[in-house]
């Protein structure tokens, strides 16, 4: 009932399908995979490692058959830094402190830092870098807000795609609703978790 479907999907179709079967398949069941088998494996593996190894081992043979260009951006997305390198990033906040400590990480990272203390600021500074791959945006500034800030950003063409976090200390979900009204992609609560923040930036510099 999934898989027919899935098949007769243009651009479903090619999506790689692995079958985890703990019992014997019928002979209609065989049938209908059979129609499918260029993009189909049918395993019956008795542990979930040994399941997690079979399903490597069929995406590495599908990554093989794919052209050279397809296959670098697997392994750039494989590399979980690779896509951060050498991108600029827009630190916006007027905690020093907070500033300092991204700014140092994400250097470590080999991105390139830019700072803003203000709302205005960060317009000011997109105008002068306008190759800013991604923006980390303080809600709590002087003079404008970032609420303010990503709205002024939003209303300009070239910016409609450029990917927005908020940070900010409340965690309340209406907080994050507003955060996404105002024009951020995502948001995360302050004391920001690098990891969580990473794993953010590589989703949306990945678009």
């Amino acid at each position: 009932q999934f898989i027919q479907p899935l098949q007769q999907e243009d651009k479903l179709a090619q999506i790689p399908v692995i079958i985890y079967a703990e019992r014997e398949l019928t002979a209609p069941e065989e049938k209908i995979l059979q129609a499918c088998e260029a993009n189909l494996t049918i395993k019956a593996v008795k542990s979930p490692a040994r399941l997690l190894d079979e399903t490597t081992l069929f995406l590495h043979q599908l990554e093989a058959k794919l052209p050279k260009d397809k296959r670098q951006m697997l392994q750039m997305v494989h590399d979980k830094e690779t896509i951060l390198r050498h991108k600029k990033v827009l630190i916006v906040d007027d905690d020093v402190r907070n500033t300092f400590a991204l700014m140092t990480f994400l250097e470590g990272k080999d991105m390139e830092v830019i700072i803003a203390e203000t709302g205005k600021e960060a317009l000011a500074q997109l105008d002068k870098h306008s190759d800013t791959s991604i923006v980390l945006m303080d809600i709590m500034m002087p003079e404008m807000d970032g609420y303010e800030a990503m709205r002024e950003i939003r209303k300009q063409a070239r910016y409609y795609q450029l990917p927005i976090i908020a940070l900010t200390a409340k965690a309340m979900k209406s907080d994050k609703a507003k955060c996404i009204e105002a024009g951020a992609n995502d948001y995360l609560s302050k004391p920001v978790d690098t990891d969580k923040l990473i794993s953010l930036m590589r989703v949306w510099l990945y678009r």
